[in-house]
């Protein structure tokens, strides 16, 4: 076998490799022996057929598989002997491969830079710690007792305010033509809810029991229902009773009917709800300085396929947010006017940053053993699960039938881990925040680092309201 370097750029690796004649015809030779063994020929007992028979009758298929046989060896081996680690299969290209003569084929291939982790106790991390307080504890207590607040029946004859409840039957038409979904009877809407397109309920503020009120509204611009986006509505509306609405008083027998033990008990789970969600946000601003200095101390060369296909995924997800914004008729301006030149360089310096820190992540985790186990990879599918119910074990038998499913289930997990052997070397100190400063956009953030968390990776949610 002979190699020879065509090219050698950056991570760019081009070979021309040659194999012999004699090199190929002794492969040949070899699997029309295996297949003696096993041939059975019309006239010839199983073993006995002759070697010259089967090359005439199986030749065609035995060089296509000698050929690939020779090619994923030899190149393989060449890779090996000069060291180099693909980051994806590498691109081959047969120039010459005829009966008795050499092969020759060339192979292209993108290596994985040479990375070389900094001394990780250099690394200073700051990690916000927030104590819920009986405040916060109090307002979630208070979201519950409004969740099973009951009403009743004003006596009064006065007029609805904000707070009240409502019991209407409605009737909404647009130009003079009743929609789908625009009537309802016995219909329970508490004022200031804002659970109605905006203006409904202002217009019935004020009103009493057993008076006709006519509603005019107009549907939001992005309202989910095309038909019925940017349009003027008229709602007649029959107000048949008004109801004051009554906390549920906070007590054992409230936390008892949400599953609690009693109302300490009840508290004791709230706050520690509170923790585990401030912890978890803590963590995500703490890795994100992690990166930042990571970035800023890892100087190496980055594969510009992984540079491309990234940016390709980004630039995708972009085009969704702008198209969505289109459509439902939003004025927030996903490019937040910058051209398409400009565009492209933020992305594509967002992307060579994933491809970046990707890979130095991969590199500390192979050099120091990293590894997740199965038990961590099951309890991943477990909670991802969870976020369907009902539908649990079908969503664990389609990641198990799914390996690119698994691999995406399993990259954060390794993420994670070399993320918590980064910080066990650092130096973390602790400093206690308010919630409010927990929840602030760190500071010096880049409006590229922005872009990409509010724009680009932004997760889609509804804007439907009732009418």
């Amino acid at each position: 076998m002979q190699v020879t370097e065509t090219k050698n750029e950056g991570l760019l690796y081009e070979f021309t490799i040659t194999v012999a004649a004699a090199d190929v015809s002794l492969v040949v030779e070899k699997r029309l022996n295996e297949l003696k063994k096993t041939a059975k020929l019309p006239g010839f007992r199983p073993g006995k057929v002759p070697v010259g028979i089967l090359r005439k009758q199986y030749g065609p298929s035995i060089m296509g598989e000698v050929l690939e046989r020779t090619v994923g060896e030899t190149s393989q081996k060449a890779i090996e002997e000069r060291d180099l680690r693909p980051i994806v299969q590498p691109k081959i290209e047969v120039i010459k491969f005829e009966d008795s003569s050499d092969l020759e084929y060339t192979m292209s291939l993108e290596v994985m830079p040479d990375v070389k982790p900094m001394d990780f106790s250099k690394i200073e991390l700051e990690r916000m710690v927030v104590v819920p307080d009986e405040e916060e504890i109090n307002k979630a207590l208070e979201r519950v007792a409004d969740a099973h607040k009951t009403s009743e029946p004003i006596s009064s004859s006065r007029k609805s305010k904000v707070g009240d409840i409502v019991i209407i039957d409605f009737i909404g038409k647009v130009d003079g033509v009743e929609f789908n979904g625009g009537k309802a009877e016995d219909y329970s809407l508490e004022l200031g809810s804002n659970s109605f397109i905006p203006g409904f309920e202002d217009q019935l503020s004020g009103a009493k029991a057993g008076d006709q009120v006519e509603v005019k509204v107009k549907f939001p611009n992005e309202y989910a229902s095309k038909e019925l986006a940017g349009k003027d509505a008229l709602f007649d509306v029959k107000v048949k009773e008004l109801r004051k609405a009554i906390p549920a008083v906070i007590d054992d027998e409230l936390a008892k009917r949400v599953g609690a033990e009693d109302l300490n008990s009840l508290k004791i789970s709230f706050r520690e709800e509170h923790e585990r969600e401030f912890i978890k946000l803590a963590r995500m601003r703490m890795k994100r300085s992690l990166m930042d200095q990571l970035e800023k101390n890892h100087h190496f060369d980055v594969p510009q396929t992984m540079v491309d296909r990234e940016f390709d995924g980004i630039w995708e997800q972009f085009e969704q947010h702008r198209k969505q914004a289109d459509e439902r008729g939003l004025k927030e301006d996903p490019s937040e006017g910058k051209s398409e030149e400009e565009l492209n360089e933020d992305f594509r310096n967002i992307a060579e940053r994933r491809v970046r820190l990707g890979l130095l992540l991969a590199e500390i985790g192979r050099l120091n053993q990293i590894e997740i186990n199965q038990q961590d990879v099951n309890r991943a599918m477990v909670t991802e699960a969870q976020r369907y119910p009902g539908q649990e074990q079908m969503v664990m038998e389609s990641f198990q039938k799914n390996p690119e499913a698994m691999q995406q289930l399993r990259e954060p997990l390794m993420e994670d881990k070399v993320v918590d052997f980064i910080v066990e070397l650092a130096k973390v100190t602790d400093k206690t925040v308010s919630l409010e400063e927990l929840m602030a956009e760190p500071e010096g953030e880049t409006p590229v680092k922005k872009k990409v968390k509010k724009k680009v990776k932004k997760k889609k949610t509804s804007t439907k309201k009732k009418v």
